[in-house]
């Protein structure tokens, strides 16, 4: 497959492996890219030094192109920014924040910048700013969403009509036909994440990986729309949430109940109860853990398939 994806980032398949807090260290960024597609190291949940370890470690494990995502809003930003370059990282992806704050920095210093998005408004935005390419992002999806609650399947096509620069289609796609779906939709590729943390490679706790290959359909929801709406996995955590709220709570009290480290002791340490459990909708298509290499394969067979099939339809 060559298209305007896989030249950006000299990789084999249009498709992203998503950095994810907790779940995307070396490990899977690394067998990601040795996979043919792009592998992303989180720093979101990594103090500076850390991701500096991870990035050292995955440079010697892959000589395959892999990036850093960096949620802006980090509060050791500029020491993030200084580590990515002083180690040759030449893929970035930028979220939570805008835009315009470091993406002529790091395109100065050989840096290819793509920046994540919920809305046509913040694509067109980072357009302006002169990103290099776009990740639209669906309701569908796990962790931090946007608040227009726009789907992947209505956002697509509308950030299509009105950029033009490249495109990836993200929320709701772990499947080659729904990557396929992304791309007749006007996407030029695919930032895959539930389907990543249900990999051996990845970093999430191996309870957290179980929760998400038993999930069925309605066990995810978005909540906690005044602080930040994230989508989380029912639990005692997410109750307690719904409880609060039967009580008029304040921001203040949203934010006292949430506490710190959540998602780490979640997804990370695999407290079941009290964590926060991030995954996306499609966690209800994922029945299985397996190593990224096949994960990846599987994707590709039945993309080609899948395209064989709507190609060989007559109307």
């Amino acid at each position: 497959m060559t298209n305007r994806i896989t030249t950006l980032f000299d990789i084999e398949y249009p498709i992203v492996q998503a950095g994810m807090i907790w779940n995307s260290g070396w490990r899977l960024a690394s067998a990601a890219s040795n996979a043919g597609i792009l592998g992303l190291i989180g720093a979101g949940s990594m103090y500076p030094e850390v991701l500096r370890e991870h990035i050292q470690k995955c440079k010697k494990a892959t000589t395959k192109p892999f990036g850093v995502n960096v949620p802006m809003l980090y509060p050791n930003i500029e020491e993030i920014m200084d580590i990515i370059v002083e180690e040759g990282v030449k893929i970035v992806f930028t979220s939570a924040g805008n835009p315009k704050t470091w993406t002529s920095w790091l395109q100065e210093r050989g840096i290819t910048v793509v920046h994540v998005v919920s809305s046509v408004k913040f694509a067109l935005k980072a357009q302006e700013a002169g990103v290099d390419a776009i990740v639209a992002e669906g309701f569908e999806a796990g962790g931090h969403n946007g608040r227009d609650e726009t789907t992947t399947l209505t956002l697509i096509p509308m950030v299509k009509e009105q950029l033009q620069i490249p495109l990836i289609a993200a929320g709701g796609i772990a499947t080659g036909r729904g990557m396929l779906a992304a791309m007749v939709l006007g996407a030029d590729g695919v930032q895959v994440g539930s389907r990543f943390v249900a990999s051996e490679e990845s970093s999430a706790h191996m309870a957290f990986k179980e929760v998400v290959v038993n999930a069925k359909e309605g066990d995810t929801q978005l909540t906690l729309k005044e602080l930040a709406p994230v989508r989380l996995v029912k639990n005692k955590f997410f109750n307690d949430i719904q409880e609060l709220y039967t009580k008029s709570p304040s921001v203040e009290d949203l934010k006292a109940l949430l506490g710190r480290a959540r998602a780490k002791k979640g997804m990370f340490e695999g407290d079941l109860e009290e964590g926060e459990l991030e995954i996306g909708q499609i966690a209800g298509l994922i029945h299985d853990i397996k190593p990224v290499q096949d994960i990846v394969s599987e994707m590709v067979q039945e993309f080609r398939e899948a395209h064989a099939q709507l190609i060989g339809l007559k109307i």
